[in-house]
């Protein structure tokens, strides 16, 4: 059982100097983000990930469908649009690098047209480049996760969209 809890992040090992083996205590930080109910937007609010990994896309959609959330995939900025104006998603998440048209331009496509200007952007990479963050927020990105992310970090970035209603909304910066 030590070890499932110390995978799952409720303890850390600590190896004491005359011990043979490791004695797990409780990792405050995971007690610290348990502490509070999670807000959550309501049950059915569709979000939409586009990003070209497969990878991505299954432990997005895992995390976000355990919240009861509707998940739409696009491997592709182009197909990612059609998406948008079809099923009008509560939030996307949008990765930078994709093939063809990159997170960027599809990212001012979402802001140029009126049916999806407001609908909230979380921009994703794995590049470690902050410059890739000021950017994203600069051209009108609600929020920036890096890869690899956490489940605690997923649910953190759409708490952050919510309004008093628990619905999303743009995060409008002056």
């Amino acid at each position: 059982m030590g070890l499932f809890q110390m995978l799952f992040g409720r303890r850390r090992p600590v190896v004491e100097p005359n011990r043979p083996e490791p004695v797990f205590v409780p990792d405050p930080q995971a007690n610290e983000r348990r502490a509070r109910p999670r807000r959550d937007a309501p049950e059915g609010t569709k979000i939409l990930i586009i990003d070209d990994s497969p990878t991505i896309g299954a432990a997005l959609r895992k995390i976000l469908r355990s919240a009861g959330y509707v998940t739409l995939e696009a491997l592709d900025a182009e197909h990612g649009l059609e998406l948008m104006q079809e099923h009008k998603p509560g939030i996307v998440f949008l990765d930078i690098v994709l093939p063809g048209m990159n997170g960027f331009a599809a990212l001012r496509a979402i802001r140029r047209d009126p049916a999806t200007r407001d609908t909230p952007v979380i921009m994703m990479s794995g590049n470690e480049q902050a410059t890739e963050q000021f950017f994203g927020t600069r051209i009108g990105a609600d929020d920036f996760m890096k890869k690899p992310f956490s489940r605690f970090e997923v649910f953190a970035r759409i708490e952050r969209l919510l309004d008093e209603d628990l619905h999303p909304r743009r995060v409008i910066s002056r």
